[in-house]
């Protein structure tokens, strides 16, 4: 039984649809890429998997239960942490209390990772007291993902992670992701344009033309240079 699954969803914005029919499929464990150039219908699968946008037809599964008409909050609570494009920290909150914003993040667990959260990202608690909107672009994505992780939920949804990041974190941005799977057991649906992090971070790939997932690549196919870079060249 797939973690997360989307069965033939439409989903849009008023009478224009963005998302055509898209299966998908996140098994337990998994770090799964969703790939696609500018426009494709990639941060409206997301909004869709997370409950901000209603699928006009088809459904949403999650652990196996039905979960097309529950909101945003009622999916927070079940264990879907989401970090959205953009990071949507609040930045006239201290670090510490945007990560106590976290807590409301899968209800039924009964531990918070605050320890864990330091140890991935040791620069939030050594600015614990300082303003979010004050931090680089870097660090702001770090206290996003932290923030989504403090209530320990199952599945992550991460929209971007690389975007106004410096180059020089975004190499870590993935490493952190990794270890996040593999320390935590943290199942991890994200989008993303950048190849190097694609590759780092992905276990395999959905590709996304014009509203519609027209591809599944897997690990050789990730390897490989040809497959992958045609889904994102411009």
């Amino acid at each position: 039984m797939a973690l997360l699954e989307l069965a033939d969803v439409t989903a849009g914005y008023g009478a224009t649809p963005v998302l055509r029919d898209v299966d998908l499929a996140v098994e337990e464990g998994e770090i799964v890429g969703v790939v696609g150039k500018n426009g494709v219908g990639k941060t409206t699968l997301m909004k869709t998997a997370m409950g901000l946008l209603e699928p006009e037809s088809g459904s949403v599964r999650y652990r196996g239960e039905d979960v097309t008409d529950a909101p945003a909050d009622a999916r927070a609570r079940a264990g879907i942490g989401y970090i959205p494009q953009g990071r949507g920290i609040f930045p006239d909150l201290t670090v510490e209390q945007n990560l106590r914003m976290g807590e409301h993040v899968d209800a039924g667990s009964a531990e918070t990772l605050y320890d864990e959260v330091y140890d991935l990202f040791p620069v939030l608690e050594e600015r614990a007291t300082q303003d979010g909107g004050t931090l680089s672009g870097g660090q702001q994505q770090m206290l996003a993902i932290a923030r989504a992780l403090v209530a320990n939920p199952d599945l992550l949804l991460l929209d971007e992670p690389s975007e106004g990041v410096q180059p020089s974190i975004v190499d870590r941005i993935g490493e952190d992701i990794r270890a996040i799977n593999e320390e935590l057991g943290t199942t991890v649906l994200f989008v993303e344009q950048n190849l190097g992090v694609i590759r780092q971070m992905a276990d395999r790939c959905y590709a996304m033309e014009r509203g519609t997932v027209v591809d599944e690549l897997g690990a050789d196919d990730l390897a490989g240079d040809d497959d992958l870079e045609r889904y994102l060249a411009v």
